[in-house]
């Protein structure tokens, strides 16, 4: 999952090398936490927040198919 992120925000913004993701596991639900540079954050977040919602999206299908609940958040 972290990989995944990883892979798609890198593909977005201008700075790939700024690009972190961590991730904190709870009793149910992990949660991404993604950051990239201050620059870059309105190209991960998109027009009205579509990009990152794709990203939840797309996260929330791939976790579902591993039983898992994961949270993508994005941290400027």
């Amino acid at each position: 999952m972290k990989d995944l992120i990883k892979y798609i925000a890198q593909a977005l913004v201008d700075n790939p090398d700024k690009v972190e993701v961590s991730e904190v596991h709870g009793e149910q639900t992990s949660v991404m936490e993604l950051r990239v540079a201050k620059e870059d954050l309105g190209k991960v977040i998109g027009k009205q927040g579509k990009t990152a919602k794709a990203m939840r999206t797309i996260l929330s299908a791939a976790s579902a198919k591993v039983h898992k609940r994961t949270v993508l958040e994005i941290i400027e």
